[in-house]
C-alpha cells in the first residue's frame, strides 16, 4: 500500500493519541511503587468544597477556578467577563473573603471553602443580598449581578453596617456594562439592611 499524506496524518494523530493515553494511565504508577511524584507535578483528581459540598473533579494544572467551576460542575452563575480580574463577573467566596475566580488556579484551592452565587440561597431562601436586589430590581442586564452579589456578601460579613460611600468602596472591584450604579447600590444597601435584621 502506498503511502499517502492523509495516511501518514491519520497515523501522526493516532500515534499522538497512543502516546498521550499511555503516558495518562500510567503516570500514576511511580506513587503506587512507593515513590515521590516529580517536582512541580500537580494532582489533577481533586476534591473541592464547594457550596458545602465535597466536589471531585478532573482539573488541570492551568485551569482557573472560573473554568472549573462553569464548565466542569456546572456552576453557571459564575460569569466570565474580561477572563483578567478586571471586571469582577467571575467573584466568588474563598473562605469568606470575596476573589475573582478568574485569576485563582483551582488546585491553589483544594483545601478552602468556596461559595458561588448558588451556593447562597439556603433551602430555597434568597440569601437577604438577593431579596434586596430582588426587591429594588438593582440591575438592568444582569451579567454582573453573581460578582456584584458576591462581592457584597464578602463585604458585609466584615462591614454589616456600611455607608453608601463605604459599600460603593466595598463593591468598586466589579464594574457594570450597563453603567447603572445608582441602582446596584441601592439595592446592595437594602441587601445590607435585610443582613442586619437577621
Amino acid at each position: 500500500m502506498s503511502l499517502s499524506r492523509r495516511n501518514f496524518i491519520k497515523g501522526v494523530i493516532a500515534g499522538g493519541a497512543v502516546a498521550s493515553s499511555a503516558g495518562y494511565l500510567f503516570r500514576s504508577a511511580g506513587p503506587l511503587l512507593g515513590q515521590s511524584s516529580a517536582a512541580g507535578a500537580v494532582e489533577r483528581l481533586l476534591t473541592l468544597n464547594v457550596n458545602g459540598q465535597a466536589r471531585r473533579v478532573d482539573v488541570l494544572k492551568q485551569e482557573t477556578l472560573a473554568m472549573t467551576l462553569r464548565y466542569k460542575l456546572g456552576l453557571a452563575g459564575t460569569k466570565l467577563g474580561c477572563d483578567r480580574a478586571e471586571c469582577g463577573a467571575c467573584t466568588v467566596l474563598i473562605d469568606d473573603v470575596p476573589h475573582y475566580s478568574c485569576s485563582v488556579l483551582t488546585h491553589t484551592v483544594r483545601s478552602r471553602r468556596i461559595l458561588t452565587i448558588e451556593g447562597l440561597s439556603a433551602g430555597g431562601d434568597l440569601h437577604p443580598v438577593q431579596q434586596g436586589v430582588l426587591d429594588e430590581q438593582g440591575f438592568q442586564c444582569a451579567f454582573c449581578l453573581p460578582g456584584f452579589v458576591m462581592a457584597a456578601v464578602g463585604y458585609l460579613k466584615v462591614h454589616p453596617n456600611p455607608s453608601r460611600e463605604e459599600l460603593a468602596h466595598g463593591v468598586s472591584g466589579n464594574l457594570c456594562r450597563c453603567q447603572d450604579y445608582d441602582k446596584i447600590l441601592t439595592s446592595l444597601m437594602r441587601g445590607a439592611e435585610y443582613m442586619r435584621r437577621t
